[in-house]
């Protein structure tokens, strides 16, 4: 998989359902700002918890989305990988295939941030 290209398609097309659905679009938007909030829980805390959602429901275009965020937040490939390994521990084998997805999207989205 191209992440980069995916993720550049998959945001066309939500760009294009957006349209068609404005205020489900605010109400969502609205809805993740506050759940992405600092609070008890870290920004990067909480789009780690997403990503093992995402990993458990086996949403590639939401493992590019919270991947992108947590390279963004200063996620190392070590934390990462730990919380691949809890993804996988309580997924089983598709989670196992998903975290690997994750791993190469991360790899992908870091290069030239350091």
């Amino acid at each position: 998989m191209d992440w980069k290209t995916f993720m550049a398609g998959t945001e066309a097309d939500i760009s294009t359902f957006s349209k068609e659905v404005p205020g489900t679009v605010r109400g969502f938007a609205t809805m993740g700002q506050a759940a992405k909030k600092d609070g008890a829980l870290s920004e990067k805390t909480k789009e780690f918890i997403a990503l093992g959602i995402a990993i458990a429901t086996r949403c590639d275009s939401c493992i590019g989305f919270h991947v992108r965020s947590l390279v963004r937040l200063g996620a190392t490939r070590e934390e990462l990988c730990e919380a691949l390994a809890m993804a996988t521990y309580m997924g089983g084998g598709p989670s196992y295939a998903y975290s690997a997805k994750a791993l190469k999207a991360f790899d992908v989205f870091s290069e030239g941030q350091s």
